[in-house]
């Protein structure tokens, strides 16, 4: 598949919801086509309510204004655990982070924005990770 959008790690969507400087940089990466993965609208979902204090109704409204502004929402496959399992300990990442990292290379990304991996990393000479709010 082409490359079609930037990836969003699930802080980008968190920080899009603050009243800050990062807030700024967040929502005008979700103002561009981006895709997601499943698993960032669930832990979306967890913070929210976890981390944020958001009700049920504020969270079930942000994941429904962020799937409808999404390119791209991709599934959580059996592949992606695959490739996550090969990806975790060639870049030295978190097995969740790593299973992201998959998906994001199977919609053929070429950005991944997260405040929370390797600022410049490559990953498999086609996927670079760029912290946006440095």
């Amino acid at each position: 598949m082409p490359a079609i959008a930037n990836f969003l790690d699930t802080n980008i969507l968190v920080y899009a919801l603050a009243d800050d400087e990062k807030s700024s940089v967040a929502q005008g990466l979700m103002k561009r086509p981006f895709v997601l993965s499943v698993q960032a609208l669930n832990e979306f979902a967890n913070v929210g309510r976890r981390k944020l204090d958001l009700s049920w109704e504020r969270v079930s409204g942000h994941v429904e204004d962020i799937v409808i502004a999404a390119r791209l929402i991709l599934p959580v496959e059996p592949e992606f655990t695959r490739a996550a399992l090969r990806l975790a300990p060639r870049y030295k990442l978190a097995f969740y982070d790593a299973l992201m990292v998959a998906a994001a290379r199977s919609a053929g990304c070429s950005a991944y924005y997260s405040e929370d991996l390797h600022h410049g990393l490559i990953i498999d000479g086609q996927l670079t990770v760029i912290n946006p709010f440095r």
